[in-house]
């Protein structure tokens, strides 16, 4: 099922359980059980799904990133929200407002 809603600042996110997870080399790769599909998630990206293995605010995670990370918040918040907006299209995640 692709997931249409869209992402802000302002929602709770969280991984969806399933996910078969290692780490190659400082990169993380997953299997998806659910859609059979293998993904590289990156270093960062590797980052971004250790942060959701609970519910964070996105606001929060953007925060954390900024702190060890050197990017400015509208870049990070940009790039946090594409990545994350892709995670929930391929229903790994889950996305709640406050």
């Amino acid at each position: 099922m692709i997931r249409q809603e869209t992402i802000t600042s302002e929602c709770i996110v969280v991984q969806k359980p399933g996910a078969i997870v290692s780490d190659m080399d400082g990169e993380k790769v997953m299997l998806s059980v659910e859609n059979g599909k293998y993904y590289n998630l990156g270093r960062q990206g590797g980052r971004i799904w250790e942060l959701i293995a609970s519910p964070v605010a996105v606001t929060d995670l953007v925060t954390t990133l900024m702190a060890e990370y050197e990017v400015d918040r509208e870049t990070c918040e940009r790039d946090v929200l594409k990545f994350l907006s892709a995670l929930l299209r391929e229903n790994m995640i889950e996305v709640s407002r406050p």
